[in-house]
Protein backbone atom coordinates (compact mmCIF):
# COMPACT_ATOMS: atom_id res chain seq x y z
CA UNK A 1 0.00 0.00 0.00
CA UNK A 2 1.29 3.26 -0.80
CA UNK A 3 2.39 5.41 2.22
CA UNK A 4 -0.22 8.37 2.62
CA UNK A 5 1.55 11.96 2.73
CA UNK A 6 -0.17 14.91 4.83
CA UNK A 7 2.95 16.89 6.21
CA UNK A 8 5.17 19.14 4.74
CA UNK A 9 8.16 20.32 6.10
CA UNK A 10 10.07 23.17 4.25
CA UNK A 11 13.83 24.69 4.86
CA UNK A 12 13.60 28.13 4.34
CA UNK A 13 16.90 29.78 2.43
CA UNK A 14 16.92 28.51 -1.08
CA UNK A 15 13.93 26.55 -1.20
CA UNK A 16 11.16 28.82 -0.24
CA UNK A 17 12.47 32.10 -0.55
CA UNK A 18 15.75 33.53 -2.20
CA UNK A 19 17.94 34.45 -0.37
CA UNK A 20 20.85 33.55 -2.03
CA UNK A 21 23.14 36.54 -2.72
CA UNK A 22 22.22 37.97 0.55
CA UNK A 23 24.09 35.29 1.71
CA UNK A 24 26.89 35.06 -0.31
CA UNK A 25 27.22 39.41 0.02
CA UNK A 26 27.29 38.66 3.85
CA UNK A 27 30.09 35.90 3.72
CA UNK A 28 32.03 38.08 1.56
CA UNK A 29 31.83 41.29 3.61
CA UNK A 30 32.53 39.31 7.23
CA UNK A 31 35.62 37.23 5.06
CA UNK A 32 36.84 40.87 3.93
CA UNK A 33 36.89 41.90 7.51
CA UNK A 34 38.61 39.45 8.99
CA UNK A 35 40.81 38.06 5.85
CA UNK A 36 41.26 41.46 4.05
CA UNK A 37 44.56 39.96 2.33
CA UNK A 38 42.04 37.26 0.43
CA UNK A 39 39.79 36.94 -1.70
CA UNK A 40 36.42 34.51 -1.65
CA UNK A 41 35.06 34.41 -5.23
CA UNK A 42 31.53 33.15 -5.09
CA UNK A 43 32.29 29.58 -6.25
CA UNK A 44 34.02 29.20 -3.17
CA UNK A 45 31.59 30.56 -0.69
CA UNK A 46 28.63 28.42 -2.47
CA UNK A 47 30.79 25.43 -0.38
CA UNK A 48 29.94 27.54 3.29
CA UNK A 49 26.13 27.64 2.63
CA UNK A 50 24.05 24.80 4.80
CA UNK A 51 25.79 24.17 8.11
CA UNK A 52 24.72 27.03 11.09
CA UNK A 53 27.36 29.51 10.63
CA UNK A 54 29.23 28.72 14.11
CA UNK A 55 30.20 25.38 12.49
CA UNK A 56 31.38 27.48 9.15
CA UNK A 57 33.51 30.29 10.83
CA UNK A 58 34.53 27.98 13.40
CA UNK A 59 36.37 25.95 10.46
CA UNK A 60 37.23 28.94 8.72
CA UNK A 61 38.26 31.06 12.16
CA UNK A 62 38.52 28.96 15.36
CA UNK A 63 37.99 31.09 18.45
CA UNK A 64 36.68 34.02 16.66
CA UNK A 65 32.98 32.31 15.94
CA UNK A 66 31.12 35.08 17.84
CA UNK A 67 32.58 38.04 16.35
CA UNK A 68 32.17 36.90 13.51
CA UNK A 69 28.76 35.86 13.57
CA UNK A 70 27.54 39.03 14.49
CA UNK A 71 29.90 41.14 11.97
CA UNK A 72 28.44 38.59 9.47
CA UNK A 73 24.74 38.98 11.49
CA UNK A 74 24.99 42.94 11.08
CA UNK A 75 25.40 42.88 7.47
CA UNK A 76 23.04 40.51 6.75
CA UNK A 77 20.03 42.27 8.37
CA UNK A 78 20.81 45.77 7.30
CA UNK A 79 20.75 44.63 3.76
CA UNK A 80 18.25 41.93 3.75
CA UNK A 81 15.17 43.66 2.43
CA UNK A 82 16.93 44.98 -0.35
CA UNK A 83 18.31 41.53 -1.34
CA UNK A 84 15.84 39.34 -0.74
CA UNK A 85 13.53 37.83 -3.79
CA UNK A 86 10.88 35.19 -4.35
CA UNK A 87 10.74 31.84 -6.35
CA UNK A 88 8.67 31.82 -8.90
CA UNK A 89 5.33 29.80 -8.00
CA UNK A 90 6.11 29.17 -4.15
CA UNK A 91 3.03 31.20 -3.36
CA UNK A 92 0.76 29.58 -5.63
CA UNK A 93 1.71 26.26 -4.33
CA UNK A 94 1.53 26.96 -0.86
CA UNK A 95 -2.21 28.20 -1.62
CA UNK A 96 -2.43 25.01 -3.90
CA UNK A 97 -1.06 22.87 -0.67
CA UNK A 98 -2.93 24.72 2.27
CA UNK A 99 -6.24 24.65 0.13
CA UNK A 100 -5.44 20.83 -0.43
CA UNK A 101 -5.36 20.33 3.66
CA UNK A 102 -1.53 19.51 4.04
CA UNK A 103 0.14 20.66 7.21
CA UNK A 104 3.27 22.94 6.86
CA UNK A 105 6.01 23.82 8.72
CA UNK A 106 9.20 25.55 8.24
CA UNK A 107 12.86 23.41 9.48
CA UNK A 108 15.80 26.28 9.17
CA UNK A 109 19.38 26.14 10.24
CA UNK A 110 18.93 30.32 10.47
CA UNK A 111 18.03 31.87 14.10
CA UNK A 112 14.40 32.32 14.86
CA UNK A 113 14.45 36.51 14.27
CA UNK A 114 16.15 36.02 11.26
CA UNK A 115 14.18 33.36 10.11
CA UNK A 116 11.13 35.62 10.35
CA UNK A 117 12.38 38.62 9.19
CA UNK A 118 11.96 36.61 5.84
CA UNK A 119 8.80 35.06 6.61
CA UNK A 120 7.12 37.88 7.71
CA UNK A 121 9.14 39.79 4.64
CA UNK A 122 7.23 36.90 1.92
CA UNK A 123 3.98 37.14 3.51
CA UNK A 124 4.46 33.33 4.54
CA UNK A 125 3.19 33.57 8.26
CA UNK A 126 -0.43 32.19 7.00
CA UNK A 127 0.62 28.81 5.98
CA UNK A 128 3.08 27.57 8.65
CA UNK A 129 2.17 27.20 11.99
CA UNK A 130 5.53 25.67 13.46
CA UNK A 131 8.61 27.10 12.49
CA UNK A 132 11.64 25.13 13.67
CA UNK A 133 14.76 27.29 13.67
CA UNK A 134 18.19 27.09 15.55
CA UNK A 135 17.23 28.54 18.95
CA UNK A 136 14.42 25.24 19.00
CA UNK A 137 17.42 22.55 18.80
CA UNK A 138 20.54 21.07 20.11
CA UNK A 139 21.38 19.50 17.43
CA UNK A 140 20.54 20.88 13.94
CA UNK A 141 20.44 19.22 10.28
CA UNK A 142 21.41 16.79 9.36
CA UNK A 143 20.58 15.38 12.33
CA UNK A 144 17.11 14.18 12.35
CA UNK A 145 15.96 16.42 15.66
CA UNK A 146 14.75 19.92 13.87
CA UNK A 147 12.32 17.45 11.45
CA UNK A 148 11.79 15.62 14.93
CA UNK A 149 10.25 18.76 16.30
CA UNK A 150 8.35 19.88 13.47
CA UNK A 151 6.59 16.74 13.20
CA UNK A 152 5.80 17.36 17.04
CA UNK A 153 5.01 20.53 16.60
CA UNK A 154 2.36 19.97 13.81
CA UNK A 155 1.26 16.43 15.99
CA UNK A 156 2.32 14.41 12.80
CA UNK A 157 4.89 11.48 12.00
CA UNK A 158 7.66 11.10 9.60
CA UNK A 159 5.92 8.08 8.20
CA UNK A 160 3.23 10.68 6.67
CA UNK A 161 5.88 13.42 6.10
CA UNK A 162 8.02 14.74 3.08
CA UNK A 163 11.46 17.36 3.80
CA UNK A 164 11.59 19.56 1.12
CA UNK A 165 15.17 21.57 0.75
CA UNK A 166 17.90 22.91 -1.45
CA UNK A 167 21.14 21.04 0.39
CA UNK A 168 22.26 18.01 1.46
CA UNK A 169 21.43 18.52 5.01
CA UNK A 170 17.68 19.16 4.70
CA UNK A 171 17.85 15.71 2.71
CA UNK A 172 19.59 13.92 4.95
CA UNK A 173 17.59 15.41 7.92
CA UNK A 174 14.37 14.04 6.49
CA UNK A 175 15.99 10.45 5.89
CA UNK A 176 17.63 10.21 8.93
CA UNK A 177 14.01 11.30 10.82
CA UNK A 178 11.88 8.88 8.43
CA UNK A 179 10.63 11.21 6.03
CA UNK A 180 10.40 11.21 2.55
CA UNK A 181 12.51 13.46 0.46
CA UNK A 182 12.60 16.09 -2.22
CA UNK A 183 15.46 18.08 -3.31
CA UNK A 184 14.44 21.74 -5.15
CA UNK A 185 16.94 21.52 -8.76
CA UNK A 186 17.32 25.63 -8.00
CA UNK A 187 20.19 24.54 -5.34
CA UNK A 188 22.71 27.25 -5.79
CA UNK A 189 24.76 24.03 -4.96
CA UNK A 190 23.49 22.24 -8.13
CA UNK A 191 20.84 20.02 -9.16
CA UNK A 192 23.50 17.17 -9.77
CA UNK A 193 25.03 17.72 -6.46
CA UNK A 194 21.72 17.32 -4.68
CA UNK A 195 20.62 14.70 -6.98
CA UNK A 196 23.72 12.52 -5.36
CA UNK A 197 22.18 12.41 -2.06
CA UNK A 198 19.31 10.70 -3.26
CA UNK A 199 16.16 12.44 -2.45
CA UNK A 200 12.82 10.58 -3.31
CA UNK A 201 11.62 13.50 -6.04
CA UNK A 202 13.76 16.48 -7.66
CA UNK A 203 11.68 19.23 -8.15
CA UNK A 204 12.68 21.41 -11.16
CA UNK A 205 9.57 24.01 -9.82
CA UNK A 206 7.92 24.29 -6.49
CA UNK A 207 4.25 23.81 -8.70
CA UNK A 208 5.76 20.26 -9.21
CA UNK A 209 4.86 19.44 -5.46
CA UNK A 210 1.37 19.06 -5.74
CA UNK A 211 1.46 17.23 -8.99
CA UNK A 212 3.97 14.67 -7.01
CA UNK A 213 2.01 14.22 -3.28
CA UNK A 214 -1.18 13.12 -5.50
CA UNK A 215 0.53 9.71 -5.92
CA UNK A 216 0.22 9.74 -1.96
CA UNK A 217 -2.99 10.70 -1.14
Amino acid sequence: MTRKIDTILFDLDGTLINTIDLIIASFQHTLKVYFPERTYPREEVVSFIGPPLSETFGRLNPGHEEEMIHEYRSFNHANHDRLVTEYEGVQETLDTLKDAGYQMAIVTSKRRDTAFQGIELMKLNAYFPVVISLDEVTRYKPDPQPVDLALEGLGATAEHAIMVGDSQHDILSGKNAGTLTAGVDWTVQGADHLASFEPDVMLTSMRDLPEYLKAFK
